[in-house]
């Protein structure tokens, strides 16, 4: 086919088609059924499956990259670990499972593989995402129901309001997923409104005991919020689980079920 030619693109009309196409997005995502906060592994499986039964979702996501702690491993090792039966939600996505042989139960993964197809897996299954975008407070009406979130762009935060004061926005929903992991953003936002307890923080590596706690957990903590992963275990004060991922995608996943029987129900 010989040397391939570009179209002859013009800057003014990339501009314009990016503004255009952004906005018109923006304002399907400004309501949606549910948003996940968090776009680590139980984020995104947990959005993929809610997207895959129709229901409008967005992920909001505070740093650019999409994929939390799940692009590495272990310590600087770029491989990580995946208990049976979590290697079937990577292995229906067509991410390659190994499994350990002298380890019962136990599957080696690489992380970049992985986090690519569980990003692309969301987004196939039509869930959208707001990444460089922060929680910043709860939208919280008719005594204390929680119906959203608000949000800043993470750059405008981190410069703090002393030096630009930009005003957040709010988006609606009717579920909210903290899938933030250690840092339980919205849990720790409910507590900051006085309508949850003090968030603990997880407890020490404790990996077998900490994987069966956050499935123990994973559910709706507050009316209308619930949490996953990670998340879990700082909510509820378990022990972390460092490079061991299998409960992550298996709590984003039992998440997704809890979240469609409430929707279903409503």
């Amino acid at each position: 086919m010989g040397k391939p030619k570009p179209a002859p693109l013009r800057e003014r009309d990339i501009t314009r088609q990016i503004a255009r196409e952004y906005y018109k997005e923006f304002d399907q995502l400004i309501e949606s059924d549910v948003i996940i906060v968090g776009a680590g592994p139980s984020g995104l499986i947990c959005a993929r499956d809610v997207a895959d039964m129709g229901f409008r979702t967005v992920i909001v996501e505070q740093s650019l990259a999409l994929g939390g702690g799940f692009w590495h491993g272990g310590y600087l090792m770029n491989k990580a670990t995946i208990c049976a039966p979590a290697h079937k939600i990577l292995e229906e996505i067509s991410v390659p499972c190994k499994k350990v042989k002298d380890c019962e139960g136990m599957y080696i993964v690489d992380p970049p593989h992985a986090t690519g197809a569980l990003i692309a897996a969301a987004y196939a299954a039509g869930a959208r995402v707001l990444n460089l975008t922060r929680v910043v407070d709860l939208i919280l009406r008719r005594e204390g129901v929680l119906e959203g979130v608000v949000v800043n762009n993470t750059t405008a935060e981190m410069a703090g309001h002393d030096i630009i004061h930009v005003d957040p926005i709010g988006l609606e929903s009717k579920i909210v997923v903290d899938a933030t992991g250690h840092d339980a953003v919205v849990v720790n936002l409910l507590h900051r409104r006085n309508l949850y307890t003090e968030v603990p923080g997880n407890g020490a590596m404790w990996v077998s005991r900490s994987e069966a706690d956050v499935m123990d957990h994973t559910g709706e903590v507050y009316p209308n919020c619930f949490v996953i992963g990670l998340a879990v275990a700082a909510v509820h004060g378990t022990p972390r689980m460092g490079p061991a991922f299998g409960s992550m995608l298996l709590s984003g996943r039992y998440g997704a079920d809890l979240i469609k029987k409430k929707l279903k129900n409503e």
